[in-house]
Order: C-alpha cells, then sequence, then structure tokens
C-alpha cells in the first residue's frame, strides 16, 4: 500500500513540474510578438500599417512610405471616415466613385471567426424568428426548433411540448426541397438586436446547402446550388448592412466561399487556404476591398480581396516564431475544454 501511495505521489509531482513550470517560464520570460495594425488601402494599392515604435505611433506602407496621422486618416477614408467627417475633409470622390458617409456606413462590415466557436458543444436549440412581421423590430419566438433524423421539431417554451402542426408543415416543406434528415451543419445569429433577419443555413446529411426561415408564420425553404466538386464543411450567416450576401462557406478543401444575395450566387474568394477549426479570422470590409487576417502559430497572414469579385489583390505575412517552452497545458485557444495535452 505503501509503494502505490509512492507512485501516485510522485506521479502528481511529475504532472504538476510538467504543468507548472513551462508555465511559469513562459509566464516571466516570453515577450509578446504583436503584429502591427494592418489594412489594405486602395487609394495607395498597399498595406498600411499602424504600430507602436519606442512608445511613439508611427504610420507607414509596405512601400516604406511614412505618413502623419492626418495623411494615414485620408488614405483610409472607409476606415476613417467619421474622422474625415468631422475635421470637414471626407472626399466627393474616393478611387474615382461618387461616395458619401452613408454608403460607407451601410457597406462597411467587420467579422471575426475563433476556432473555439467551432470546437465546443452545441445544445441543439436554435429559434427561428419572423422574418417579415411588417414591424421595425425583431422579436424572440416562444419556441425553439431542433433538427433529428425524423424531421424539423418546434417545442413551446413555456410548456415543453412539441407544437405538432408546424412541426409538420416544416418538415414537408424541406422535404419537398430536397433536404435529408438530419442536419450536419446549422448557422444562424439568434438575436433581436439585429437589423434584419435570414434564419439559418443548413448543410443536411449529405452536405447540401439550404436556407431556412419563416416568412408571415410559414416555412421558407430554399436549396442552394453548388459548384460541381465542392463540399461544404462549416457554414456561416452575415446578415450585414448592405444585404449582398447570405453566408460564408469553408469547403473540407480550406477553401472559402461566398453565397450572394439575392441570387443565391456560390463565388469562391482568392483566399489560399483556411480551416476555422484551426485558424482565426478576421475580416474588415468595404465597397472597395477587404482585409482579409488569418492567425496561427506560425503566422498572421493578411489578404486583400477585391470587393466586386472577391479576387485576391495582394499578401502579407507576419511570422510569429512560438519562443515559450513546451510543457503539458490544459487549455488551448481552439477549443473551450479542459483536457491535458502537451504543447
Amino acid at each position: 500500500m505503501l509503494r502505490i501511495s509512492k507512485i501516485i505521489f510522485w506521479s502528481l509531482v511529475i504532472v504538476l513540474l510538467l504543468w507548472q513550470l513551462p508555465w511559469l517560464y513562459n509566464f516571466f520570460m516570453s515577450k509578446p510578438t504583436n503584429s502591427p495594425f494592418t489594412l489594405y488601402s486602395s487609394v495607395v494599392g498597399e498595406f498600411t500599417m499602424l504600430d507602436v515604435e519606442e512608445q511613439e505611433i508611427v504610420y507607414y506602407d509596405r512601400a516604406g512610405r511614412h505618413y502623419t496621422e492626418a495623411e494615414f486618416d485620408s488614405i483610409l477614408p472607409m476606415f476613417y471616415y467619421r474622422q474625415l467627417v468631422t475635421d470637414g475633409r471626407f472626399p466627393e470622390t474616393i478611387c474615382g466613385r461618387a461616395v458619401t458617409p452613408r454608403d460607407i456606413q451601410n457597406t462597411n462590415f467587420h467579422v471575426r471567426f475563433n476556432p473555439s466557436d467551432i470546437n465546443k458543444p452545441q445544445i441543439g436549440l436554435y429559434p427561428l424568428m419572423e422574418s417579415m412581421s411588417g414591424r421595425v423590430d425583431l422579436e424572440m419566438p416562444d419556441d425553439v426548433f431542433r433538427i433529428t433524423e425524423q424531421g424539423i421539431e418546434f417545442i413551446d417554451m413555456q410548456t415543453n411540448t412539441i407544437n405538432l402542426e408546424k412541426s409538420a408543415r416544416f418538415t414537408e416543406m424541406m422535404q419537398r426541397k430536397g433536404f435529408r434528415f438530419p442536419a450536419i451543419r446549422l448557422s444562424g445569429n439568434p438575436t433581436d438586436r439585429k437589423e434584419y433577419d435570414e434564419g439559418y443555413v443548413i448543410l443536411d446529411a449529405d452536405s447540401k446547402l439550404f436556407h431556412l426561415k419563416m416568412i408571415k408564420g410559414r416555412p421558407y425553404c430554399r436549396a442552394i446550388e453548388l459548384p460541381e466538386g465542392m463540399t461544404p464543411k462549416h457554414v456561416f450567416i452575415t446578415e450585414f448592412t448592405a444585404r449582398n450576401m447570405l453566408c460564408f462557406i469553408a469547403d473540407t478543401e480550406n477553401g472559402w466561399w461566398v453565397v450572394k444575395r439575392p441570387s443565391y450566387e456560390v463565388v469562391k474568394t482568392g483566399i489560399p487556404a483556411y480551416n476555422p477549426e484551426a485558424e482565426s479570422m478576421i475580416i474588415m470590409g468595404n465597397m472597395f476591398d477587404w482585409t482579409v487576417g488569418i492567425s496561427d502559430s506560425d503566422s498572421d497572414r493578411y489578404y486583400a480581396l477585391d470587393a466586386d469579385s472577391f479576387a485576391l489583390i495582394d499578401t502579407l505575412i507576419y511570422p510569429t516564431p512560438d519562443k515559450s517552452i513546451p510543457g503539458l497545458t490544459f487549455t488551448h485557444y481552439t477549443d473551450e475544454f479542459v483536457r491535458p495535452r502537451f504543447k
């Protein structure tokens, strides 16, 4: 018995040393390697950077040109348009196109995707709002739905009972459109604090993509035709102010696609590769270009895309070497699970 106790004790000591010693070293000795704030500018046709050097903010672009703060505002008018309006310096045209502050406000968008949003348990219950109520404000419904192997089921939250009539109506419509139960992936934005509601984009059991929402109490379901040979793996609904996109798609080959509205055309972007299960992404878009930043443990990669064709304009990569020493950890930025793992 004493021998077993010693084995358990020393095993715990080893685990604690593998866990705490690397953590203490990395906490006190490792220095963060942050990439500068980077945005593509269609005005100068270059990536522009804002960084801190010796406690002073510097503004420059990849061509080596340095700018004052006011000049930096002017070469990024889509990002700093409110400052330009306040200063009375907002231009009448940008890149040869007549633009108003309202145009910029309606077409700018900012979205972030993190691996931890995907690599976590899903509850499997979702509210489906009325998309065309005739009212300005959206309202949360009294029920939620789940998708099973038999169909879609709407559950009244007050009584915890299934609304059989509503469930049958939606199930019949989805089956009529070719949906095969159950769903393997689903994306929506279940909040009433948004301008409009597009319901959900869903991948069925055959990895076919569908758009589901409720219009005046009736089901709306549409199959979205995908390019030949493309198999979607993850979907991300957008609901941006401009209403020109329905969702993003990440396929099994790490391609990144856009579903346009209202045509439902599926277009591949110029991003070489993106794995949403292991990499984080941020997109800052406007009517001229998108700046797409993709980060993993090795690098921060920036891609400039044309806002109309989604073609690749330029690429910039910042290496981020990991100087921390390996050891035992229990958490990781790619998921929300607590479990032992070696780094």
